[in-house]
């Protein structure tokens, strides 16, 4: 078990390191967070006001996820019962504060294949995200890779307040999502705000997310020329059950 901690204790900061680069440009400051899942019942969060790009163990809380989930059935909380919530659910008593982001991370561990999730606030997702056409970048592909990557399609969240409201509107678009789809998301994108990411690895984390920002920069210089043209939905759909594809997927941890 400690063996097991600690692999994922240096799988999460490794996460962390690269999607808080300074080359990567998706995070800056106390920008994003990430999470592990570590039992059945806790995972590990990126405490608040904590850097991606510098994340220590220090930097890292371990929550009781009961706690942080019974959250989400309520109508209505205050910011103070919000941070007094998130203080009883750390595992040690000394340990920082987890991010108020960690409401959205809890949620999302409870999903089948979903072992770890990356936050970031990447630029050309975010100029994307903070224009008219942000719902139609999470409908829809414009390359192969983003399908493989990505998914079929993201789920799209409207601007909302960080926190509690964030993570019931999360829940909810994704529950929704996976009933259309019948498929767990890789991409969460919220309109004004950045990116999630999931996966089973910190690599099929990090691959949605360079490919989410990758895509959105090939869809900025395509709108400039007069597009972007997009896939069709055949071609996503026969994409997204190819033999080689699944195969390609699995040997890049996806």
């Amino acid at each position: 078990m400690e063996e097991s901690r600690q692999k994922k204790m240096n799988a999460l900061l490794t996460l962390s390191h690269e999607l808080g680069s300074e080359r990567r440009q998706m995070a800056i400051l106390g920008e994003g967070n990430t999470s592990v899942r570590l039992t059945p019942e806790t995972f590990l969060v990126k405490a608040s006001g904590s850097s991606l790009s510098t994340l220590t163990r220090q930097d890292v809380v371990e929550c009781k996820a009961k706690n942080l989930l019974s959250l989400l059935e309520r109508k209505r909380l205050e910011d103070e019962e919000i941070d007094a919530a998130l203080l009883r659910s750390r595992v040690n008593p000394k340990s920082k504060k987890p991010s108020v982001e960690a409401l959205f991370h809890a949620f999302f561990l409870t999903l089948p294949g979903v072992n770890y999730v990356g936050h970031t606030h990447a630029i050309a997702v975010n100029q994307v995200l903070c224009s008219p056409r942000a719902r139609e970048f999470a409908r829809k592909r414009i390359v192969p890779d983003e399908v493989v990557c990505c998914g079929p399609a993201s789920v799209f969240i409207p601007y909302t307040d960080p926190g509690f409201r964030l993570a019931q509107v999360i829940r909810t678009r994704t529950q929704a999502f996976v009933r259309r789809y019948h498929q767990v998301p890789r991409v969460i994108l919220m309109e004004n705000h950045g990116i999630i990411t999931l996966g089973r690895s910190p690599e099929a984390v990090m691959a949605a997310m360079f490919m989410a920002e990758k895509a959105a920069s090939i869809w900025i210089g395509a709108s400039l020329l007069g597009g972007p043209t997009f896939l069709a939905q055949h071609d996503i759909d026969r994409i997204a059950n190819r033999s080689d594809e699944h195969y390609r997927q699995r040997e890049l941890k996806l």
